[in-house]
């Protein structure tokens, strides 16, 4: 199996377009990389950089457990205080507001159906994403000039010259930085392999990958320098046969998330034949797949993002007021903490079931398999199809959700309950595994298109992708 993946390997660089078409992504993804390490004039975020890896040290989350998945997305640039520290994410904001607009607005959904309405749709997505940004930024530069607020207490002064025109400045950049990356983005996508705006979160998720390995060797050997192998060993809670655990964890989240990603249920569609003036169109036999995750990702990102404020606003509704029970609602709402985990949960079921109920219009595709003749065996068309297709893709949604919890929470049940770094816990689930599982999955898609075109085998013996047809 390794033999073939590696001769895959070497048959996508043998075909000129698709070996240009990767160098262009890979330069790009360099550039969006930079884009994450190059720090904003007038702040230091060295000192930052410092601040956060010696709490972290101490057994502490820096102040990052609020902004630990945005600086995830942002590949560590918001903690180094660079001019990508927004990320992609206004952008991936401005996209899903859009989708969300589109179902409930007519004249938005009337627009995507006409020539060219998409295109228009990708133009608004644009300049909302330049207003967020905006607003981002600036909350983003007060953050940075009181630092001990937005990371935690000690944390060390950032900004050299404070003032409206730091607060103007930081803005204007952090936006540029944003856009920048946008662009990118959409070049990857046009002129390059896999989803652009996929392929620069991930590059950011995936940066990440060598400060977890630093973590897990510091979690078996502990100040291997000063103390030496065998002190190191002796101060470890954690042994060999945990490391194996470690591994075949992560090789079932692999695998479930691979599985639950492709999974579709295949609903069989029948149609018959029809006469459309002096054309004759002969009926057949199909499916319609309907996906198991259908949300994908956004339902944790929505539940991740929305449970960020009540935590901060509780805390400092308590540190300023000095009611106790505000506190303590803000410390029970803190990331691993059990009333976290079960609201989360639930967030997430909604959120599921609520991106199926404005993205999945059963009423819709109801009238277009009525319209060209179509119809599901043993369901009489129009209305009862209707009703099948919305108690069916219930049905799967609810496993696809309870799937999404179980992941979502693994994280947080390992750094709580296991004593793991979250460095490291953040890869065995949660939104960085779903991701980069499921860009992986598309980008091995398109190469393996390409070379299917020219005859070549794809990544699998069998030369095409399970469950890409069925």
């Amino acid at each position: 199996m390794i033999k073939s993946f590696i001769n895959t390997l070497q048959n996508c660089f043998r075909i000129p377009e698709l070996r240009e078409r990767i160098y262009f992504t890979l330069l790009l993804l360099a550039v969006c990389r930079l884009i994450a390490l190059i720090p904003i004039p007038g702040l230091d975020g060295q000192a930052l950089v410092q601040f956060l890896e010696s709490s972290r040290d101490k057994g502490e989350d820096g102040g990052m457990g609020l902004l630990g998945m945005y600086s995830m997305f942002t590949g560590g640039a918001l903690e180094s205080c660079a001019i990508g520290s927004l990320g992609i994410m206004p952008y991936i904001s401005a996209t899903i507001i859009l989708q969300l607009m589109t179902a409930v607005v007519p004249s938005l959904a009337k627009m995507v159906r006409e020539e060219g309405g998409r295109a228009q749709v990708v133009k608004y997505g644009r300049y909302m994403t330049v207003i967020l940004c905006l607003g981002q930024g600036f909350v983003m530069s007060l953050g940075w000039e009181k630092p001990e607020q937005m990371f935690g207490n000690g944390a060390p002064a950032l900004v050299q010259s404070p003032g409206w025109a730091y607060h103007i400045t930081t803005t204007l950049v952090l936006t540029c930085g944003t856009v920048l990356l946008m662009w990118l983005g959409e070049q990857i996508t046009e002129r390059g392999i896999g989803n652009g705006i996929s392929l620069v979160i991930s590059i950011g998720i995936v940066a990440r990958f060598p400060q977890a390995v630093q973590s897990l060797f510091e979690m078996f050997l502990p100040n291997l320098s000063e103390n030496g192998f065998a002190a190191a060993r002796e101060a470890s809670k954690f042994h060999p046969f945990h490391g194996i655990a470690l591994i075949l964890l992560l090789l079932a989240v692999i695998a479930g998330v691979i599985a639950v990603t492709q999974a579709q249920r295949k609903i069989p569609v029948q149609y018959a034949q029809r006469v459309k003036g002096s054309k004759v169109f002969q009926g057949g036999s199909s499916f319609m797949p309907l996906k198991v995750n259908y949300a994908g990702v956004m339902p944790i990102i929505f539940a991740q993002a929305i449970l960020m404020f009540p935590q901060k606003i509780f805390e400092v509704l308590g540190k300023t007021s000095g009611i106790s029970f505000l506190t303590d609602v803000g410390d029970l709402l803190q990331y691993g903490q059990p009333m976290y985990l079960v609201t989360e949960g639930l967030m997430i079921l909604f959120f599921s079931y609520f991106w199926v109920a404005t993205q999945f219009n059963e009423t819709q595709i109801a009238d277009d398999l009525k319209k060209y003749g179509g119809y599901i065996p043993g369901v009489r068309p129009g209305s009862p199809t209707s009703d099948f297709l919305h108690h069916t893709m219930s049905r799967i949604t609810l496993a696809g959700a309870l799937f999404l919890v179980a992941i979502a929470i693994l994280p947080a049940l390992m750094m709580k309950g296991v004593g793991i770094n979250f460095a490291v816990a953040q890869f065995f689930g949660g939104t960085s595994m779903l991701i980069t599982v499921g860009v992986m999955l598309d980008t091995m898609k398109q190469m393996e298109s390409h070379l299917m075109m020219r005859h070549y085998d794809g990544f699998l013996a069998k030369g095409r992708i399970r469950g890409r047809n069925g």
